[in-house]
C-alpha cells in the first residue's frame, strides 16, 4: 500500500492513514455545526422573555433551519459530487456564521427565521458533504464512516453546552449568537481547506457481507427517486426523525413545564440541573450511538439494526411518558432516547448507498436526508398539541407508536424488498458501471 496520495493522483490505492485524515476533518466540520441544531433549545426561552411571542411561532425558526439544512442538501451534493467538498463546505462555514450573527441582531421574528435559514443552508453544505465523503473514503466500512461522521454533529453540542448557557446568562443571548457563531466559521472555513474527495481506484473494494448486500449499480439521483423502495426508506426516516427532532427543539421548554428544569440532580459524583445534565449526556450519546449501531450495522445488518435500535426508542419514549416528571428518570430516560434515536443519521446513509451505489452517494444520501426536513415540520405541530391538551402525553405517544412502527417495517418490509432490488440489479448490471471495485469515477 502505498502512504497517503493527494486527491490529483487517481489509480493507486491510498493509505488507511490518508482515509482516516479526511474522516477526522469531516468530523472536525460537524463539531463545528452542531450547535446550530443542538444548542437552540437554550436560546429559545430568553428570546420568549425578551419579546413575549408564543413558543410555538418561535420555533418555526427551529423548523425552518431543519427544512433548509436538509431539502437543500441534494443540490449541494450534486456539487459536491461533481466539483469535490471543499468549496461546499467553505461556502457553508460562512453561511453558518452569517445565520447566527443574523439571530444575535434580529428584533422580530421574520429576523430569526431570516437567520436560521441561513444558517440551516450553511449546515446542509457541511452535513451532506462531510457524510456523503465519508460513504465513499470507506466503501469497505459505510456503517462505521458514517457513523463517526455523524456523531461530530451529534455530540459535537456537547462540549458547548455549559459555555453557550454561561455567556447567555452573563453576556445576554445575543453575544452568544454573534461569539460562537464568528468561532464556528471560522474553524469550518479553515478545515474546508483539507477537505478532498476520492478519486477511482484510491480506495478499497466495496465490502463483501452476507449480513449486508450491497449494489454494484451506481443509480442516478433521477432513477433513486422512482424507486419505491427509496420512499420507504424516506417515510421510515420522517416517523422516526420527528420525534427526537421534537425532543431536541424542547428539551427545556419540556422539563420546564414538568416543573424539574432547575432541580439539581447527583448521577456519578456530578451535580448539575435536570436541563445542563440532559442536554450535556444527551448530546455525548447521541454521537456515540452513530459509529456504535454503525458498526453493529456493518457486523449484523442495517435492517436489523434499525429494528433493535427503533424499538428501544419507541420503549424510551413512552418510559419518559411515564416517569418524565421525576428528575432523576428525567436525565436518564432523556439520555436513552437519544442513544436511541442518533444511529438514524448512520444507518439511513450507508442503506441506501448500499442500495444505491457510491458514485452519488452525496446527492442520493441526500435526497433522503432531505426526510429530517419533513420530520420537522411536525415540532409545530407537536407544540400546537401540546398547547391544545396542556400536557406532552399525547406527542410523547405518538412518537413512541411511531418508532414501535417503523422498528416492524424495517425487517418485515425493507429488509426483504431490499435484497430483491439489489438482486435485480446485478440481474439487469453484472458489471457495475463506476470505477475500479465500485469507486466513483470523479
Amino acid at each position: 500500500m502505498t502512504s497517503a496520495l493527494g486527491a490529483g493522483e487517481p489509480g493507486q490505492r491510498v493509505s488507511d492513514a490518508y482515509r482516516w485524515t479526511q474522516l477526522v476533518i469531516g468530523v472536525v466540520c460537524m463539531v463545528m455545526i452542531a450547535n446550530l441544531q443542538y444548542g437552540w433549545t437554550f436560546f429559545v426561552p430568553d428570546i420568549q422573555a425578551k419579546f413575549g411571542w408564543d413558543r410555538a411561532a418561535i420555533q418555526w425558526a427551529f423548523t425552518l433551519f431543519v427544512l433548509f439544512e436538509t431539502w437543500l442538501v441534494p443540490v449541494e451534493g450534486w456539487f459536491v459530487d461533481k466539483y469535490g467538498p471543499l468549496v461546499v463546505v467553505a461556502f457553508g462555514g460562512v453561511l453558518c456564521g452569517v445565520g447566527w450573527v443574523v439571530n444575535g441582531f434580529a428584533t422580530s421574528l421574520t429576523g430569526f427565521y431570516v437567520g436560521q435559514v441561513i444558517a440551516g443552508v450553511g449546515a446542509g453544505a457541511v452535513y451532506g458533504t462531510c457524510v456523503g465523503n465519508a460513504l465513499k473514503w470507506f466503501p469497505d466500512k459505510r456503517g462505521l464512516a458514517a457513523g463517526i461522521t455523524a456523531a461530530g454533529f451529534g455530540a459535537g453540542a456537547a462540549l458547548t453546552v455549559a459555555p453557550i448557557q454561561s455567556t447567555i446568562a452573563n453576556a445576554g443571548y445575543q453575544a452568544a449568537f454573534i461569539w460562537f457563531g464568528i468561532g464556528q466559521a471560522v474553524v469550518i472555513c479553515v478545515m474546508s481547506m483539507l477537505l478532498r474527495g476520492p478519486k477511482a481506484g484510491q480506495t478499497p473494494p466495496v465490502a463483501v457481507n452476507a449480513a449486508n448486500i450491497q449494489s454494484r449499480r451506481d443509480y442516478r439521483p433521477g432513477e433513486v427517486a422512482r424507486q419505491p423502495i427509496f420512499w420507504l426508506m424516506y417515510f421510515m426516516f420522517v416517523i422516526v426523525g420527528a420525534g427526537g427532532l421534537m425532543i431536541t427543539a424542547n428539551l427545556k421548554p419540556i422539563a420546564a413545564d414538568l416543573h424539574i428544569d432547575k432541580i439539581p440532580v447527583t448521577l456519578v459524583g456530578l451535580t448539575m440541573t435536570v436541563v445542563t445534565f440532559s442536554a450535556t449526556i444527551d448530546r455525548v450519546l447521541n454521537g456515540l450511538t452513530r459509529p456504535f449501531f454503525g458498526w453493529i450495522s456493518d457486523k449484523i445488518g442495517r435492517e436489523n439494526t434499525m429494528f433493535v435500535a427503533f424499538a428501544m426508542e419507541g420503549v424510551g419514549i413512552y418510559m419518559l411518558y411515564l416517569w418524565g416528571h421525576d428528575p432523576v428518570w428525567f436525565v436518564l430516560l432523556s439520555g436513552f432516547v437519544f442513544f436511541a434515536w442518533g444511529e438514524i443519521y448512520s444507518l439511513f446513509p450507508a442503506t441506501c448507498t448500499d442500495t444505491f451505489g457510491s458514485k452519488f452517494a452525496a446527492t442520493n444520501a441526500g435526497m433522503l436526508y432531505t426526510a429530517k426536513g419533513t420530520a420537522a415540520l411536525l415540532v409545530p405541530l407537536a407544540n400546537y398539541l401540546q398547547q391544545a391538551q396542556g400536557v406532552w402525553d399525547g406527542v410523547f405517544l405518538i412518537a413512541a407508536g411511531a418508532n414501535i412502527l417503523a422498528s416492524l417495517l424495517a425487517i418485515t418490509v425493507l429488509k426483504p424488498w431490499r435484497r430483491s432490488v439489489v438482486a435485480n440489479a446485478r440481474a439487469e448490471a453484472p458489471v457495475a458501471a463506476s470505477g475500479p471495485h465500485g469507486v466513483p469515477a470523479e
